[in-house]
């Protein structure tokens, strides 16, 4: 069964389930070793809201068993804006005025100079949605000469076909990060409006064929504030375990990225506390406890720092949401505005606050 499959089965039903969660079914998910489906919508459910604090105790062991104490960091490096697609929420979407552009190889040298520089070694690499502009060999090409910098170069791209996928691992790139944007088929089809994105099961089933591709490491997740967080959440780490059962060899993380002013004029649909955040983040730690779990600088710091030690295993730092900027002065609008503008090792300094370790490299390409 594919995960399109798993996701139909349990569309019309999901929210009502969780919705409809009692304080027994909570109680009797937090005495669960290996917590279920059911138990993951228990712990996403408005009756668990008064069990946070042991949510949070729980998922605080569950990381540390794990992954130990530590926090891995990274930051995005954007290649290009160029985009085909018409997604209603952002600032990159095709009829937006903005200043369009790709970096050069020698530019991409240089910003990978810079972002080393700042201690950085993982580097993600990020694009519009165009393969015109931006094609997969110009993507391998810029990881090609990355890699010589950072010990793990990850890339968040348009979808692409397992091949396509196998050919960026041959360049140098080791894993991928893919947003669904939001599980919700219907919504996704009024949220983007034209281009290839309009493809929901094409994008849903991108993650599966990067891990045929032979990509180490696959992260999935959806932009919460789009639809109701609890069914977003629920999706996200179902797809996760999806992926986690059968591709036991990749590394599945799942990111919580909420949604950040875009300068577009889109008013996001639902709104995602920060208890809604944490509510998130320890149920899905409860029901994936070897799943990595992101957080970037779309959060403010102050939050950030009170989420190490909740179940976040990888948080962004120093991050430029613009093409170009670690060079120089970012050269064109951002994605998005960034929250937390906390460099390096103001980052590290936090985290080693928290008690935790700030882990640079972890994997290395070759």
């Amino acid at each position: 069964m594919s995960f399109y499959e798993v996701l139909r089965a349990r569309a019309g039903r999901a929210a009502g389930l969780i919705a409809s969660a009692a304080e027994t079914d909570v109680l009797r998910a937090l005495s669960e070793e290996n917590p279920n489906e059911a138990a993951f919508r228990a712990l996403l459910s408005p009756a668990a809201v008064p069990r946070l604090e042991t949510m949070a105790r729980r998922a605080g062991e569950l990381t540390a068993r794990h992954f130990g104490r530590t926090v891995s960091l990274y930051a995005p490096l954007y290649l290009g804006n160029y985009c085909e697609n018409e997604c209603v929420y952002c600032g990159f979407r095709h009829s937006g005025a903005m200043e369009r552009r790709k970096l050069s190889y020698a530019e991409v040298e240089e910003e990978g100079r810079a972002l080393a520089d700042s201690g950085i070694r993982h580097a993600l690499l990020l694009t519009g949605e165009s393969r015109v502009q931006t094609p997969v060999k110009y993507i391998g090409a810029c990881a090609g000469i990355l890699k010589e910098r950072f010990g793990s170069v990850s890339v968040e791209v348009y979808p692409l076909e397992a091949a396509e996928y196998a050919e960026l691992v041959r360049a140098g790139a080791d894993g991928l990060t893919l947003y669904q944007e939001t599980y919700d088929e219907t919504l996704y089809a009024r949220l983007h409006r034209a281009g290839p994105k309009r493809d929901f099961r094409y994008r849903l089933d991108a993650p599966e064929r990067a891990c045929r591709g032979g990509m180490r490491a696959v992260g999935v997740g959806a932009l919460l504030g789009l639809a109701d967080f609890r069914r977003e959440v629920f999706f996200a780490g179902l797809h996760a375990d999806y992926l986690q059962r059968a591709y036991p060899a990749a590394e599945i993380s799942v990111s919580l990225p909420r949604f950040r002013p875009q300068g577009v004029g889109f008013a996001p649909g639902a709104r995602v506390s920060n208890r809604d955040l944490v509510q998130a983040m320890t149920a899905l730690r409860l029901f994936l406890p070897r799943a990595g779990i992101t957080v970037s600088t779309r959060e403010p710091a102050a939050l950030r720092r009170n989420l190490v030690g909740l179940g976040v295993t990888r948080m962004s730092a120093g991050s430029r949401t613009g093409v170009g900027g670690y060079a120089a002065e970012e050269k064109s609008p951002g994605q998005f505005s960034v929250a937390d503008s906390s460099g390096v090792e103001e980052v590290k300094a936090m985290i080693r606050k928290r008690g935790f370790h700030p882990v640079m490299k972890d994997w290395q390409t070759f």
